[in-house]
């Protein structure tokens, strides 16, 4: 029996998408967020100076995107010290990030980033599980006993 096909993904690049399109992407995307009922406060009680971050997600999703190398930061250690955190909340993130990607204009710089955002977010989820609830099998892997 034969796999599904399995469709390749662009890869990161400088002809991928421009800086500009990055950074467009990042702030109507943050826009979005600041503006939900649940994601807005949030974010609100964590980030102080919103022009700083707003700099160092554009370097994050130009190293995802563009290859750049520009990004420095541990985004994993700071989300897993919010205890607010709960899987509605990455959910809501993904519909947003999704929506603001799908009116970009640039259907490989979306499907690479829709499966970027979507890896992160089950990642930081999986990741927060295993901090609280340790004790759990992970999904599919029975515990020895």
């Amino acid at each position: 029996m034969s796999s599904p096909a399995t469709i390749a993904l662009p890869v990161a690049s400088a002809t991928l998408c421009s800086e500009q399109e990055v950074t467009r992407l990042v702030h109507d995307f943050y826009a979005r967020v600041r503006q939900d009922g649940r994601l807005g406060p949030v974010f609100d009680a964590r980030i102080h100076d919103w022009d700083a971050h707003l700099a160092q997600l554009v370097d994050f999703w130009s190293a995802m995107l563009r290859g750049t190398r520009r990004f420095n930061g541990n985004p994993m250690s700071k989300h897993m010290a919010m205890p607010e955190l709960e899987r509605e909340l990455f959910d809501r993130w993904l519909r947003l990030f999704h929506q603001t990607t799908a009116e970009s204009g640039n259907l490989p710089m979306q499907q690479l980033a829709d499966d970027v955002a979507t890896r992160i977010a089950d990642t930081f989820w999986r990741r927060i599980q295993m901090q609280r609830w340790p004790a759990l099998p992970i999904a599919g892997n029975p515990r020895p006993d």
